[in-house]
């Protein structure tokens, strides 16, 4: 049956709010105007919501297979239609690694069999993350690859980066890097800066990221591969990648909102939950990131999700590992402390969650025209409340959001046309 999205809003290029309705029909948007005939068609109500794209996020952990008690694709896609996205990619540090055909084969099995949204899945740069071997990636990309990653770790040796960079390109692939020169990190667990030293913990200087990106945008440049910097950090970084941009180099980079809202001040004490890698830098790293996404050097926002179990972020930072789930929160803190205060216009925010992840990567996803998939999100910018972490779909709690007060939120998620998510009034 046909359905009809009635009582929304949608964002108009000018920034301006436009009453519509959008027809659906076979999971895609076969109408958008207002006034249509409702006659024979399922109606679905926006209750005067805004309405956007569904959210696309580049860089998730949904941690299945081998990390099920942190996540599966199923919790982990719940909690992301939760958070309005429609669209995630799944990196590939998992147990086993897609590597093979017949790893990520399995893997997209998984998601056929239990995924809420879309999931596409990374497969990796070099067999089990280790950089010794590559990987068939023909073989991987016929079989299903969204791009190329080792995320987690940086690509130590140059000549198997510009390898990975040659084969990438040969197949029109992208190659996207978690980017830090081991030799430079001595075991550090937050940025190296002052606040590490009162706390009495090791710390990761900025150099060991910034250091490895200029490395790797001179190999793009010299195999002509598309390369894509997850999690920036750095003013350093910032400065490399724009500098790259402007030789013509086909670079682009993502900032998690977590980076965009903190700096490592706000670590007050030995609390894994502020954990993660990249760490959180210092103000002006953290000033940089904010100038860079509104300068277009960063390309778009991604969310960095990574769950943990709670007995392992209660080991303190020295022995927990690294990140903080993100998808629950993400779109809320960034209306609250960007669009709110007026550093962000709402029509920034949107595009920068849809549509410019989506064109980025060639997805056909991330707009509302007529013939595109109906994935769909509808937002009260009105609501207020405090984040809590007991009421997180994801099996992560790991978040040092809990308790942040938040104006506005996700409300209702709809993926291929069929609701997938709805708040409970």
């Amino acid at each position: 049956m046909k359905k009809i999205l009635v009582n929304v809003k949608r964002l108009l290029d000018n920034g301006q709010m436009d009453d519509c309705e959008l027809v659906i029909q076979n999971g895609k948007i076969e109408a958008i105007g207002k006034n249509f005939d409702r006659s024979g068609l399922e109606i679905i109500d926006g209750e005067n919501q805004l309405v956007t794209p569904g959210f696309v996020d580049v860089h998730v952990h949904l941690r299945e297979p081998g990390g099920e008690t942190k996540e599966t694709i199923h919790t982990g896609t719940n909690a992301a239609a939760r958070g309005g996205y429609t669209t995630v990619c799944a990196m590939p540090n998992t147990q086993p690694t897609p590597d093979s055909v017949e790893i990520l084969l399995d893997v997209r099995q998984r998601i056929d069999q239990t995924a809420k949204i879309r999931v596409l899945p990374y497969a990796s740069i070099t067999k089990r993350l280790v950089g010794e071997q590559l990987t068939d990636m023909s073989a991987l990309k016929e079989n299903g690859a969204f791009a190329f990653t080792d995320d987690g770790v940086g690509v130590q040796s140059a000549d198997m980066m510009l390898q990975a960079m040659k084969q990438a390109a040969a197949i029109d692939m992208p190659v996207v890097a978690h980017c830090e020169d081991n030799t430079l990190i001595h075991s550090g667990v937050m940025h190296d800066g002052e606040v590490n030293k009162q706390l009495n913990l090791p710390g990761i200087p900025s150099v060991c990221e910034s250091v490895q990106i200029a490395r790797d945008v001179l190999l793009a440049e010299a195999a002509d591969c598309h390369y894509h910097v997850c999690h920036v950090s750095t003013k350093e970084s910032v400065r490399v990648i724009r500098d790259a941009k402007k030789a013509g180099i086909h670079v682009t980079a993502e900032v998690t909102p977590h980076h965009l809202l903190m700096n490592d001040t706000f670590i007050r004490e030995n609390d894994a939950n502020y954990k993660m890698n990249p760490p959180l830098r210092a103000s002006d790293d953290q000033q940089a990131l904010i100038d860079g996404l509104l300068d277009g050097t960063i390309d778009f926002i991604a969310t960095d999700h990574a769950p943990h179990t709670h007995e392992e972020k209660a080991n303190g930072m020295e022995e927990a590992p690294f990140g903080i789930v993100g998808f629950e929160t993400a779109f809320s803190l960034l209306y609250t402390h960007f669009v709110k205060e007026g550093i962000f216009t709402l029509k920034q925010l949107i595009d920068w969650l849809t549509v410019k992840p989506a064109d980025t990567f060639g997805l056909p996803f991330g707009r509302i025209e007529v013939g595109t998939s109906a994935d769909l999100t509808l937002i009260n910018l009105e609501t207020e409340e405090k984040i809590n972490k007991k009421t997180f779909l994801s099996k992560g709690k790991n978040t040092p959001f809990d308790g942040w007060e938040i104006v506005g939120k996700p409300i209702a998620t709809i993926y291929q046309g069929v609701v997938v998510y709805k708040e409970e009034a």
